[in-house]
């Protein structure tokens, strides 16, 4: 018995301090409610006795509330202190007289008490190993801001029943044999950052890089080339984001979806305005009773088009919008139906760029677009873009390809080539995990400037394509927020000037690891 009261005594004693604190924060609250009941009823010349009813009320009030406060923690700490003297009793009595017959319940209420303290013990050793990680050493930049690596571990399977311009990610179809093969080359790596803020707004930055370029060399460990994708960096305030990007222009808000074309989009070259240039802008949403209306603009520094044959390079060190020393531009306006413009969307976008070629020829690359997107029921969604223009190879468009040359008079004249084209996807979203896509598209340079180019000089051939499509369907698996599956098929028919058409059957399987 004597051992009980000690051990009874011991309890209490490691619990008192839990105790004291909250007799001393009672005690305290005591003294704080004297306090400000003193200041509330102290008399002011300036005050009249309503306005010091009105303290003393409020200070009661606010006293109150904490001592209701303090009460309740004194009486939950003296519950749980019942609760353990009644339960050291309990394991003491079992102890002392082992052939009771309350020794079986005694014994199962121990063993269920030594399961609940393995569990907290599980429990704590999870939180530690959770504290232990987020104390490990962070990236940090030298401005102290939040910075966040991402990125999409992505390989690609592929075959490709005729030639193609790059195996891994084909974009138009060529004469001769066709290919299978492995490639990591589509790998995505990324950094978030969050900034200060300025002027009011929120500053926030992005950069994503890929293995897309190729070199006059590689080995049997690596067949690619780091290559600069995309690049953002903003102010946002609440209705409007001042911005400077490498990425596609406005005119083209929206992109098909596919995770076997990653290094150029799918549908490149066949419709999509997919390239990645640099701009300066501006957007600014309207909030209207039941729609948004969307407005952007800025400038952009719109490429040459890559040789055919070689999508990742230039063949100018200094590009022909530079050279005109006139920025490009870039405008766009849609209409969002719904109060979060989560309803159909339709949007109208145009472009204007001065160029100038290396032998001081001027001529200007435009653009009209419209673009529109339908979310029909729960499941599915409609995309499309379509474009009417000239010299539209910078964007990804035009058959590679900005003008051509009219020779059958005395003097070469500069044509800028004519071009229309777009796509349209539906998409089927079962649920969260799976979705399905089909989508074709279509570049379609005027045959008639065509024509021009290649019956005014024999000796001179058109030097892109005269018309590519493509078309696909696919099915996309992400079992968890990290892992991406997916098989697609897809079939390009490419023209050249002249020549009959080259088709190819390409298969592609997509694992990609998110992080």
């Amino acid at each position: 018995m004597i051992s009980v009261v000690e051990r009874d005594y011991d309890l209490s004693r490691s619990s008192s301090p839990k105790i004291l604190k909250t007799v001393l924060a009672f005690s305290l609250g005591c003294i704080g409610f004297i306090v400000l009941a003193s200041a509330a009823v102290a008399q002011t010349p300036s005050e009249t006795t309503e306005e010091r009813v009105q303290k003393l009320t409020a200070a009661v009030a606010q006293v109150q509330s904490q001592m209701n406060a303090y009460q309740t923690q004194l009486q939950e700490l003296q519950r749980q202190l019942s609760e353990l003297q009644m339960e050291l009793a309990k394991e003491k009595s079992a102890g002392t007289a082992p052939s009771l017959p309350t020794v079986k319940t005694e014994s199962s209420s121990q063993g269920a008490s030594t399961a609940s303290l393995e569990e907290i013990r599980e429990r704590q050793a999870i939180d530690e190993s959770q504290i232990a990680t987020h104390e490990q050493t962070k990236v940090e930049t030298e401005s102290k801001y939040p910075l966040k690596v991402t990125g999409l571990l992505l390989l690609n399977g592929f075959v490709n029943t005729r030639q193609v311009d790059i195996p891994e990610d084909p974009t138009y179809a060529l004469p001769g044999g066709g290919s299978t093969g492995l490639s990591l080359r589509q790998t995505v790596l990324g950094l978030d950052a969050r900034g200060p803020q300025l002027l009011g707004g929120e500053s926030d930055a992005d950069v994503r890089v890929d293995f897309f370029a190729t070199g006059a060399t590689s080995n049997y460990a690596a067949n690619g080339l780091l290559r600069l994708r995309t690049a953002h960096a903003a102010l946002n305030w609440n209705h409007t984001r001042a911005y400077i990007a490498l990425d596609r222009s406005v005119i083209a808000p929206y992109t098909p979806s596919s995770l076997v074309a990653v290094g150029e989009p799918a549908l490149a070259w066949s419709g999509n305005l997919w390239a990645w240039i640099p701009q300066i802008g501006i957007a600014h949403d309207v909030s209207m009773p039941h729609s948004i209306l969307k407005l952007a603009a800025g400038l952009v520094d719109v490429p040459n088009p890559p040789r055919l044959g070689a999508a990742t390079t230039t063949n100018s060190t200094v590009w022909q919008a530079e050279r005109s020393r006139w920025p490009g531009t870039n405008a766009r306006i849609a209409l969002a139906a719904g109060k979060n413009g989560n309803g159909p969307e339709f949007g109208v976008g145009g472009y204007f760029s001065p160029h100038m070629t290396s032998s001081n020829i001027r001529y200007n690359a435009w653009a009209g677009t419209m673009d529109l997107r339908v979310p029909i029921g729960p499941h599915f969604e409609f995309l499309s873009n379509v474009y009417r223009g000239q010299a539209l190879g910078g964007l990804g468009a035009g058959g590679y390809v900005d003008y051509i040359y009219d020779s059958r008079s005395a003097t070469r004249v500069l044509y800028p080539l004519d071009d229309i084209g777009g796509w349209a996807q539906l998409k089927f979203k079962a649920n969260e995990r799976l979705e399905f896509n089909t989508a074709y598209g279509v570049d379609n340079p005027f045959a008639n400037d065509i024509r021009i180019s290649t019956l005014s000089d024999p000796t001179e051939s058109y030097p892109g394509l005269s018309r590519n499509r493509s078309v696909f369907g696919n099915v996309i698996y992400s079992p968890s927020s990290y892992l991406l599956f997916s098989l697609e098929y897809r079939k390009l028919w490419t023209n050249f000037a002249p020549g009959p058409t080259n088709a190819t059957d390409v298969i592609g399987l997509g694992a990609g690891y998110r992080f």
